[in-house]
């Protein structure tokens, strides 16, 4: 530790493939930030690929254009991607418990006013600027 996100994101693709629950893009995002934020909690990286504030949310650059291609369908991709036990233990009760939401819940959580997203993309004025890490961390 800690990964590229694009390893990380072909975790996920690969689990929630494998338990035929496949998510899309916009999910993936989601769930990214939401497994990152987790770690950070802890005060560690998952990864260290910034996020950046874009019009739908906390956005990895390089894994939206790996899987951009794929729209709002559901990206159903195999990967035999490694991780470490104890990061799979965190992980994974994450993805399960979003990859089931609305992903537009989902959007609407990480907008919420007082969080990282909404004070970096200020209503469009900070639109693809980096959310740090440390506001992800306090703020969510």
């Amino acid at each position: 530790m800690p990964y590229r996100a694009i390893d990380i994101a072909r975790y996920i693709i690969n689990k929630c493939t494998s338990d035929d629950h496949p998510i899309s893009n916009l999910q993936l995002q989601k769930i990214l930030y939401y497994v990152q934020k987790a770690f950070l909690d802890e005060d560690m990286a998952l990864f260290e690929d910034d996020f950046e504030a874009w019009q739908f949310g906390p956005v990895v650059p390089a894994v939206y254009y790996q899987y951009c291609g794929f729209g709002a369908t559901p990206i159903r991709m195999e990967y035999n991607i490694t991780l470490d036990d104890a990061d799979r233990m965190i992980i994974d009760p994450i993805v399960e418990k979003k990859r089931i939401l609305y992903p537009w819940d989902m959007v609407n959580d990480t907008h919420m006013e007082g969080k990282a997203w909404n004070e970096i993309y200020q209503n469009g004025q900070g639109d693809h600027h980096i959310i740090p890490q440390d506001l992800i961390r306090r703020k969510g």
